[in-house]
């Protein structure tokens, strides 16, 4: 006996869970993208019209600094594989379909954004089914 345990053999990951961790890797990017550019927006950068936090509409500011602050955080969270990264997320991507989907006459109509928002749900659900239906003992 040398005092060392034997090594342990780590479960192998699937396709579904490699790609799972890879798909919230790449949404992170796009979190930490998204809240940079709000940042932009924020803090005056921005070359639009009444895009800086003391010229913008009241509604618009309380937006700005609500997904400033959460789009990173959602990033850090997909990121490291958190359980709360996805949550933070829906938060951002829910603010952001109400915004452009329930109130275009305030913030403008940007079809892509929902849309896009949904689509990385729609993905983020089924790679949850695929690696349950992979975890699952055959009910054989």
């Amino acid at each position: 006996m040398t005092g060392f345990d034997a090594p342990q053999r780590l479960p192998q990951q699937t396709l579904a869970e490699m790609g799972f961790v890879w798909f919230q890797r790449l949404i992170a990017c796009y979190c930490l993208l998204f809240g940079v550019l709000y940042w932009i927006r924020l803090i005056g950068f921005y070359d639009g019209h009444l895009w800086r936090f003391d010229l913008m509409p009241l509604h618009w500011q309380v937006a700005g600094v609500t997904l400033a602050v959460l789009f990173p955080f959602a990033a850090s969270g997909l990121w490291m594989l958190a359980s709360w990264g996805p949550v933070i997320w829906f938060i951002c991507a829910a603010t952001e379909t109400v915004m452009y989907a329930g109130f275009p006459d305030l913030f403008g109509s940007r079809p892509i954004i929902p849309i896009s928002h949904l689509c990385v749900a729609l993905f983020y659900t089924a790679f949850r089914i695929v690696i349950y239906l992979q975890r699952r003992p055959d009910q054989a």
